[in-house]
């Protein structure tokens, strides 16, 4: 299939603008740590994270709607401070923090600070924690700093975080790290839309696909049956059409509407940042764009990834990674050359990048990669056993016709009082294949690779569209129901994935970073059994744009009740055809990826298609937290929980 690009005609007119210098004005609403058309000395020191001894901080948040120049263009942003992204906050682990927010909109606004554990009632999420803060009102958050590593804040109000409201965000550890670096970047992801949000949410409730300018075209169908004949390129049309998907859905919003934003720079001008040859440089990348997973490389520049989610990692040295939404990745590089290196951060869909340099010598440049090819969802990316025939014996029909919500419903009140010893899923779903979820922890992921998948990959081969590199295990199968209409697919065989580098980067020829290689640097704290498995089902129907756990949305949920000091796993099963980025609140998750008792600690997992993952939490933060996928528009959709987390007695009142 021709790889077609966006928005070319604008793509070459910006550049030509850059070439006279038009666009130079273009983003003076950029914070200094953003900013480097001319780096000079001074100016890049100010783009460092600048450090310094501790101190306790206090900040003012002035939060306005301006007209703002950005992504070569003008339009309507929230700001903080006057610019867009926000400005990077820098704490210090062991010290206090006091942050004011000011509201001059005229609606609601709020800040999550993504990744800080603090109390729950400063957490920022209008409706859970606090009830947000009104037109002309003031906020203060205020509390102890517990932690260090890279963080972000973004408000949870309505869309603000597609139009500007995020920031960076960096605590510096009471200690010195234990790998030491000359100088810190905050590299910061965004995808920005001159688009109202939300009539970008209503083109995707209306027609999922309609940013997707990749799908297939009749010259597509007679190529594949010229490559592959009649028959196995039409049982994969049928597939995919049950389905109602195409194997072309990678992305739910693209390049046809965003311009993908590093440090808040466009990729024409893009972000630059000095270094001197021999020097020990710290890059924080943030994920904090609204819907949009990167591949980031720098190439002919190896990186050491030293920190996940804000958590200290022992080093793993790579040559790219998929960061998905809200996570963040510390990497270490060390350029000896006096050359020029270009930071590469390509949308998983392949429709843009964001883009940035580091150099000995401001105006310096590097070769720009092409876009590679875009990428195409598998079988495996479908959960078909293709152990029973191409089709597995799915009937998608059939599913459509299923509705198991009263058990699924039931399956939540298990939940109640947070006493029970399993939630419903654990009675069913705990069961699947003889599946010993306990026993995930202890699985060797890293030969995961060269495992035979039930003799898949052999039944595999021959149908179209089934992609490259080894598919996970299949370690679980689906019990039957398919959690009702507000779910159209389940994922029949559910694969241990943590081990796979991501979509669209199975056959590259360098190191990509799986999960499995990370492995924390301090031993786990609570080593106890948890006391029950609560198990989630990641859900949606991608034709009606509907995103749910369980098949339930937000509204018609109840809320996850845990007893504080509960020792929980919890159990990730993604039933649809997409990446889903979860993030849970005010407590880290430990991943169980096979390392033992240095499970690494995350705040955000991506659960990659037909998926199973586990993870382990004490519930040792009393409070209403927040769980939801951080793709914007699925939270919007209703992909969103309450975890409450109190003392057994309080449940008992309920």
């Amino acid at each position: 299939m021709k790889h077609r690009s966006i928005d070319n005609d604008r793509r070459r007119l910006l550049v030509a603008l850059a070439g006279t210098g038009a666009l130079a004005g273009l983003e003076s609403l950029l914070p200094s740590y953003a900013r480097g058309e001319t780096l000079s000395p001074r100016s890049g020191i100010a783009a460092q994270v600048a450090g310094g001894p501790p101190r306790p901080v206090s900040l003012d948040f002035d939060v306005r709607r301006e007209r703002v120049a950005i992504a070569g263009g003008h339009g309507s942003g929230i700001t903080i401070n006057r610019s867009i992204p926000a400005p990077l906050i820098e704490l210090w682990e062991g010290q206090g923090a006091r942050l004011r927010i000011h509201n001059h909109l005229d609606q609601d606004t709020s800040i999550h600070w993504h990744g800080l554990m603090l109390p729950f009632e400063m957490d920022g999420v209008p409706g859970v924690s606090f009830p947000g803060i009104a037109p002309g009102e003031s906020f203060e958050a205020a509390f102890p700093v517990r932690q260090s590593g890279t963080y972000w804040y973004h408000s949870h109000s309505g869309m603000q975080e597609q139009i500007g409201l995020t920031g960076p965000l960096v605590v510096h550890p009471a200690t010195p790290h234990r790998i030491q670096a000359d100088r810190e970047y905050v590299i910061m992801l965004n995808d920005w839309t001159f688009e109202d949000p939300h009539r970008v949410m209503a083109r995707l409730k209306s027609q999922s696909d309609y940013y997707n300018y990749n799908e297939r075209t009749a010259g597509d169908f007679l190529e594949a049956v010229e490559k592959d004949g009649w028959m196995s390129t039409l049982r994969d049309r049928l597939a995919w059409n049950n389905m109602r998907m195409s194997p072309n859905d990678i992305a739910d919003v693209t390049g046809s509407t965003y311009t993908y934003l590093m440090n808040g720079r466009h990729p024409v001008t893009g972000w630059e940042g000095l270094f001197q040859p021999g020097e020990r440089v710290r890059l924080r990348v943030i994920n904090a764009s609204a819907m949009t997973y990167f591949n980031f490389r720098i190439p002919g520049l190896p990186m050491t990834v030293v920190g996940a989610d804000g958590q200290e990692v022992e080093p793993v040295e790579t040559d790219e990674f998929q960061i998905g939404v809200a996570e963040t990745l510390d990497v270490i590089v060390e350029p000896q050359a006096s050359i020029a290196y270009t930071l590469m951060a390509e949308s998983m869909d392949r429709s843009g990048y964001a883009l940035g340099t580091l150099a000995p010598r401001g105006g310096m440049r590097a070769a720009i990669p092409a876009l590679r090819e875009p990428p195409q969802r598998t079988m495996v990316d479908m959960g078909m056993d293709m152990t029973h025939g191409a089709m597995g014996g799915m009937s998608a029909d059939a599913m459509t016709d299923m509705d198991h919500g009263k058990e699924e419903s039931g399956a939540m009140g298990g939940m109640h009082n947070g006493i029970t010893s399993g939630m419903g899923h654990g009675d069913g779903h705990g069961a699947m294949g003889g599946m010993n979820d306990g026993a995930m922890s202890g699985m060797n992921h890293s030969t995961m690779s060269s495992m035979n998948q039930d003799g898949g990959r052999g039944a595999m081969a021959g149908m179209a569209g089934m992609g490259a590199g080894d598919p996970g295990p299949v370690v679980a199968r689906h019990e039957p129901g398919g959690h009702g209409p507000g779910n159209f697919n389940v994922a029949e065989v559910q694969r241990d994935r943590l081990d796979e580098p991501g979509t669209g980067l199975e056959a590259v020829d360098h190191r990509v970073l799986t999960y499995t290689q990370l492995r924390n640097v301090k031993p786990m704290r609570d080593r106890r059994a948890p006391s029950r498995n609560i198990e989630l089902h990641l859900t949606g129907n991608m034709d009606r744009y509907m995103w749910s756990f369980d098949g339930l949305t937000y509204s018609e949920s109840t809320p996850i009740d845990i007893v504080l000091g509960e020792r929980i796993r919890l159990i990730l099963v993604n039933d649809t055809m997409m990446e889903h980025p979860i993030h849970l609140h005010g407590m880290f998750m430990e991943l169980e990826n096979g390392q033992g008792d240095y499970l690494p600690f995350k705040h955000t997992l991506s659960v990659l298609p037909a998926s199973r993952a586990s993870l382990l939490f004490t519930a040792d933060e009393p409070g209403r937290w927040a769980f939801h996928c951080h793709l914007l528009y699925h939270m919007d959709a209703g992909m969103f929980r309450v975890v409450r987390v109190a003392p057994a007695e309080a449940f008992d009142n309920v």
